[in-house]
């Protein structure tokens, strides 16, 4: 009995070494620890691997005195700080030595690393070199520049994914093909939002305004423009709510740009009272005129029209007609400019003793019906009671 309890012992244990030697894969779990532990001891010098690199990449970038460098730097450091993910992963797959397909997939899986650190590098890459895309503003918008970086890494996106999907034996060609099919059903349903990308770089190629202009399009937003998307743009109201307007409607609608103007234009018609005489209204219009062409806030002509005239004799007033541009185009500055000529203006109105005019309606009544009273008058002093006043009125009458 004591023979076969040894026997099974022994039979156990060739049952461990063997689950020890075969257990992953076939793999012997004693060299799968190695490997594991090679894994973490690579994951542990990440750190100071990417630190030292870094920081001589930084120190090689500080002697240079464009920023270009440092910029390149700071794209690099997250890509470096995955490269001994990556050799770990291959110095653990090549210890244990596979061997048939799980070889096969411990390849691919590394080439897909590699690619993926390539491609993540060209990624980050296109931001800080966008600045050699800087020279095109002078024929492209900026929002346009933008686009264009968006699209470099689009297509960095995706020749990257067709890389890897290649590396594991999938053709990209069947897809594409695939996802052309889908495509053209996606377009069938999907017509708005192709023609708000189209109208979208129709505004970018128009230069229509750029983030950051005041714009104004009637009956939908007046605002300042944040972003101009592939599909909408972010105009911000005076009151700070968002408002996302499709490429479409800025497109096809008429679309006022105050960030464009060159001045800001004043157009008053300004009432004074019929009383005003001939050398008064000389002396206002002489005065008003007088403080536009002297202050430098205004612009001159013949850079731009400037009139202040005796314009039409209205119902209650004769009018006066100012019209005028400011330099500047910021509305705060302008709101500012147009309160001191409004304080100049009636400074001057009242110095030449006259007054301004108001809407005012004189009725005249020709007969009055029978059945409506009479309107009590009060009697100026001196005047005789309304008695007295009443029986000469109807003794009047009866005489008529």
């Amino acid at each position: 009995m004591a023979d076969g309890f040894a026997d099974d012992l022994e039979a156990f244990w060739h049952l461990v070494l063997d689950v020890w030697q075969h257990g992953v894969l076939g793999v012997d779990i004693g060299q799968a620890l190695v490997a594991l532990l090679i894994l973490l001891g690579f994951l542990a010098i990440r750190r100071l691997f990417t630190s030292v690199v870094v920081h001589r990449l930084k120190r090689w970038a500080d002697r240079s005195d464009t920023r270009i460098d440092n910029a390149l730097v700071g794209a690099l450091e997250n890509p470096v700080r995955f490269v001994p993910v990556v050799a770990g992963v291959f110095f653990a797959l090549e210890y244990l030595a596979l061997e048939g397909t799980p070889a096969q997939i411990g390849e691919n899986f590394t080439r897909s690393l590699i690619a993926f650190t390539i491609f993540w590098v060209f990624f980050n890459l296109v931001d800080p070199l966008s600045y050699l895309l800087g020279r095109l503003e002078t024929i492209f918008t900026p929002s346009m520049v933008a686009w264009l970086v968006k699209a470099i890494k689009g297509a960095f996106v995706f020749v990257g994914a067709a890389t890897i999907l290649e590396i594991w034996g999938i053709a990209v060609g069947p897809i594409l093909a695939g996802l052309g099919l889908f495509g053209v059903a996606v377009a069938l349903g999907a017509q708005d939002l192709f023609k708000n990308l189209i109208a979208g770089l129709l505004i970018l190629a128009e230069k229509r305004f750029n983030p950051g202009d005041w714009i104004l399009v009637d009956g939908v937003v007046e605002g300042a423009v944040e972003n101009i998307g592939f599909r909408s743009t972010l105009v911000r109201r005076f009151d700070k709510a968002p408002v996302y307007v499709p490429n479409s409607k800025l497109s096809d609608d008429a679309v006022t740009n105050f960030s464009s103007m060159t001045h800001w234009r004043i157009y008053w018609k300004i009432g004074v009272e019929y009383r005003t005489t001939a050398e008064q209204l000389r002396a206002i219009r002489d005065g008003i005129e007088h403080y536009i062409l002297e202050n430098q806030e205004f612009a001159h002509p013949p850079e731009v029209p400037t009139f202040v005239r005796i314009d039409a004799f209205n119902d209650s007033s004769i009018d006066i007609l100012v019209y005028c541009f400011t330099r500047t185009t910021i509305w705060g500055e302008w709101l500012r400019i147009k309160e001191e000529l409004a304080y100049h203006i009636k400074e001057v109105v009242e110095g030449a003793g006259s007054g301004f005019a108001f809407p005012s309606r004189s009725l005249y009544v020709e007969t009055m019906p029978e059945d409506t009273a009479e309107a009590f008058v009060p009697p100026e002093p001196g005047e005789p009671p309304a008695e007295v006043r009443s029986d000469k009125i109807a003794g009047g009458r009866r005489a008529e």
